[in-house]
C-alpha cells in the first residue's frame, strides 16, 4: 500500500473535531478543571497539543549553536562534563578522592573551599596535585575566596608551565547571590569593592579563554522551595543586575559576558525541567542582545545540580531515582555540567559507594544511553516546545516584574523576592502535607520495616552561612519539604513503645480493603505500628482483638453506608482506651457521626501532616 492510500485511509481531524469529542466525553465536565493542568507558578498546560500549537515558537527555525542557542549551543553534539563536587576538610584526603573519581569517570572536579580562609599555596597545591586543568575541568566553590583562590591557581598552573588556551577552570564568585542567602555582599554593604574584585579577576583571566569567574546560581532559588519559573526570573534578574553594576565599576561586558556560568537545580517535573533549560538559554540570548549587538557571545554556559528540595531521609534509595531523573531532564535539556548528588548527602556524609553511583549516573547516560550523542533530542515535540515557550513567557513576565521595581537588589531590599520565594515554599509544604506533591516513602507509601533515628546527621558540616541580623536584607532560606514529615517520624521513633494503630475492617470488602491500605499509608508516615488483619465476622470479634492488642488508635475501614451502624458499638467498646478514627469521609452522615462521638477522619483531602501532628499531641507524643 503506497503512503498516499494510507493517508487517504486516515484523513486528518480538525483539531475542532477533537475538541466536540471531548466535550462529548465529559459530558458537562469542566473542561479546564479536568483536563487543563495549571501548575503553581502559573503554567497552563493543555492536554494534547498539535502541530498548529508550534507556530507561537518563534525559534523553531534556529540551529543549534545560532542565536537564541535554545537549541543549544553545542555544533556537534550533546556532550557534556561530568561533575563531582569535594568538600574540603583536609587538602590531602579532598586531593585522593578527586584524583579517584578522575580515574573512575568524572572529568570535572568542583572543590567547597569557601570555608578555608587560610588556604596557602602549599595547601592548594596539594589539593590539586596530579589533576591537569588541561584535560580535567578544575571548579572551586570559592565565594567571597575567589580572587585569592584564582590568583593560587594561575600561580600553579605557571609554574608546571601549561597552555593558557587549554587550562578550563571556574570560580563561584556570585555577589548578588552571596548577598541573597546571607543579607550582605562579600565586603559587607560595599558592592563597589566586590565588583572591584570581579574587575580585577577578568584582568587575571584576560589570556585565559576557558575560565569562567562569575557564577549566578539559581540554584539557591530552587533549594528555597520556589516552582521553575521563579527560579528562572530570579536567576535571570540577579544576573542582568551583575551585568548593569560591572558595568558602572568600568568592566567590558563583552568581555566578562562569556565567563559567566549559570548552576540551576534540577527537579524531578522531568519535561518541565528539560524545558526549563532551553526557555533559560532563549531569555539570556535576548537579554545579552539588549546589552551588546555580538550576539554570538549570548551563549549560556550550564551547571545542573540536583535539587536538595525533594530528597528524603526516609527510603533514602528512592532518592537515586530522583537524581536519575533529574538528571536525563538536565541532559536532555542541554546541560554543559552534570553535578549529581550522592543521595544520602542531606542527611550524613557521603561515603565512596553514595558519591560512585551519583557519578556512574553521568556515566551510564553517556556510555549506555548515548545522552551524549543528540543535541537538543527534544526538538520539534509538541508538548516540549510549548513548554519551553510558556515558561519563557511567565518567567520574562516575572523578571519584567522585578525590573519594574528598580532591579534585583531593588527587589530585595523591598521584599519582593523573599515574598515570593514564602509563597512558594508555603504552597509546596501544603502540597506535600496534602499529598498533591508526592515524596514517595516520606508522605506516601512509606516503608514500614525502616527506622531513620541512628542514621541521620543533619550538621554534617561545621562550616555554616554567617548570619548578619543588622542587615537591612533579609536572607533567603534553603529547606527541604520531607523535614516537617521527618521531625514527626523522628518524635515517634524516640518512644520506648511504637505507638499502635489498629484497622478494624468490616463489612465490604472491597472499600474495607481500599481504606485500609489508605489508612496504612496514612499512619505509617508517622512511624506508628500498624496492625492489619483479613477481616472480621462481627463487630465484638474486631473490637476485642484491638483491645487484646492493646492499640492507641483504631481505625474503621468499611464503606460509608455501614458506619452509621457499626460505628456505635465499636466507639463504645473502646472508649477511654483507644482513639476512634473513621477511614473516608462519608459526608452525607459526619453530623451523625460527629454525635455518636466521632471527631477523627483520615481521607484522600486530608492535611496528612496537619492530622499526624495532632494524633501525636493527643498521644501526648513531643
Amino acid at each position: 500500500m503506497s503512503d498516499q492510500k494510507l493517508f487517504n485511509e486516515f484523513p486528518p481531524v480538525a483539531t475542532e473535531q477533537w475538541e466536540e469529542k471531548i466535550k462529548q466525553d465529559l459530558r458537562g465536565a469542566d473542561y479546564e478543571k479536568k483536563l487543563v493542568t495549571k501548575t503553581p507558578d502559573g503554567l497552563r498546560i493543555k492536554p494534547y497539543y498539535r502541530e498548529e500549537d508550534l507556530k507561537i515558537c518563534e525559534y523553531l527555525q534556529s540551529s543549534p549553536g545560532k542565536f537564541p542557542f535554545v537549541r543549544s549551543s553545542k555544533t556537534k553534539d550533546n556532550n557534556f562534563d561530568i561533575r563531582q563536587n569535594i568538600f574540603v576538610e583536609d587538602f590531602e584526603t579532598a586531593n585522593k578522592k578527586a584524583v579517584n573519581a578522575v580515574e573512575r569517570g568524572a572529568n570535572s572536579i568542583g572543590f567547597y573551599v569557601c570555608h578555608q580562609e587560610h588556604i596557602s599555596q602549599k595547601d592548594f597545591d596539594i589539593l590539586i596535585k596530579n589533576i591537569n586543568p588541561e584535560t580535567i575541568m578544575l571548579n572551586f566553590i570559592s565565594g567571597k575566596l575567589s580572587e585569592k583562590i584564582l590568583k593560587l591557581f594561575l600561580k600553579n598552573s605557571e609554574q608546571k608551565k601549561q597552555n593558557p588556551n587549554k587550562i578550563k577552570a571556574s570560580f563561584d564568585f556570585d555577589p548578588f547571590g552571596y548577598t541573597t542567602i546571607t543579607g550582605d555582599f562579600y565586603n559587607k554593604k560595599n558592592p563597589e569593592k566586590d565588583f572591584g574584585t570581579l574587575k580585577n579577576m577578568l584582568k587575571l583571566t584576560e589570556k585565559y579563554s576557558f575560565i569562567k569567574i562569575l557564577t549566578v546560581n539559581g540554584i539557591y532559588f530552587a533549594n528555597a522551595g520556589v516552582y521553575p519559573v521563579q527560579e528562572l526570573a530570579f536567576a535571570l534578574s540577579s544576573a542582568n543586575e551583575t551585568l548593569a553594576e560591572a558595568q558602572k565599576a568600568g568592566i567590558n561586558i563583552e568581555n566578562l559576558i562569556p565567563k559567566i556560568i549559570f548552576t540551576f537545580g534540577i527537579g524531578s517535573n522531568y519535561f518541565i525541567e528539560i524545558a526549563k533549560l532551553r526557555a533559560a538559554r532563549f531569555l539570556w540570548a535576548k537579554i545579552v542582545e539588549t546589552w551588546t549587538a555580538k550576539r554570538e557571545i549570548g551563549e549560556m554556559f550550564i551547571n545542573s545540580i540536583n535539587s536538595d528540595l525533594n530528597k528524603t531521609v526516609c527510603d533514602p534509595y528512592v532518592n537515586q531515582l530522583r537524581n536519575t531523573t533529574e538528571a536525563m531532564s538536565a541532559v536532555i535539556g542541554g546541560t554543559d555540567w552534570l553535578t549529581v548528588n550522592p543521595f544520602d548527602k542531606a542527611y550524613k556524609k557521603p561515603n565512596k559507594f553514595s558519591e560512585r553511583i551519583a557519578r556512574n549516573i553521568g556515566i551510564i547516560l553517556k556510555e549506555e544511553a548515548y545522552f551524549d550523542k543528540s543535541i537538543d533530542p527534544s526538538a520539534g515535540s509538541y508538548y516540549i516546545e510549548n513548554l519551553t515557550d510558556n515558561i519563557a513567557d511567565k518567567s520574562w513576565e516575572l523578571f519584567l516584574e522585578i525590573e519594574n521595581k528598580g532591579g534585583y537588589y531593588s527587589a530585595l531590599k523591598q521584599n519582593l523576592i523573599q515574598t515570593k520565594i514564602k509563597e512558594a515554599a508555603q504552597t509546596r509544604d501544603l502540597n506535600i502535607a496534602t499529598r498533591k506533591e508526592i515524596l514517595l516513602g516520606t508522605n506516601q507509601y512509606p516503608n514500614l520495616n525502616e527506622t531513620i533515628k541512628d542514621d541521620i546527621d543533619f550538621n554534617v558540616y561545621s562550616w555554616s552561612l554567617p548570619e548578619n541580623k543588622n542587615s537591612e536584607i533579609e536572607p533567603i532560606k534553603f529547606y527541604r519539604g520531607a523535614k516537617a514529615f521527618e521531625e514527626l517520624r523522628l518524635s515517634v521513633e524516640k518512644l520506648e513503645k511504637q505507638p499502635g494503630v489498629f484497622l478494624l475492617t468490616y463489612g465490604n470488602l472491597a472499600m474495607r480493603k481500599a481504606r485500609a491500605t489508605f489508612a496504612t499509608n496514612f499512619f505509617a508516615c508517622a512511624g506508628y505500628k500498624i496492625i492489619d488483619n483479613p477481616g472480621f465476622e462481627n463487630l465484638k470479634a474486631g473490637t476485642d482483638a484491638a483491645l487484646k492488642e492493646k492499640a492507641d488508635i483504631v481505625v474503621i475501614c468499611s464503606s460509608d453506608d455501614e458506619y452509621l451502624e457499626i460505628v456505635s458499638e465499636i466507639s463504645n467498646s473502646v472508649k477511654g482506651k483507644a482513639i476512634t478514627v473513621i477511614a473516608g469521609y462519608p459526608k452525607n452522615h459526619i453530623n451523625e457521626l460527629n454525635e455518636k462521638g466521632i471527631e477523627h477522619f483520615i481521607h484522600v483531602k486530608s492535611d496528612v501532616l496537619k492530622i499526624l501532628q495532632n494524633f501525636n499531641k493527643l498521644l501526648g507524643i513531643k
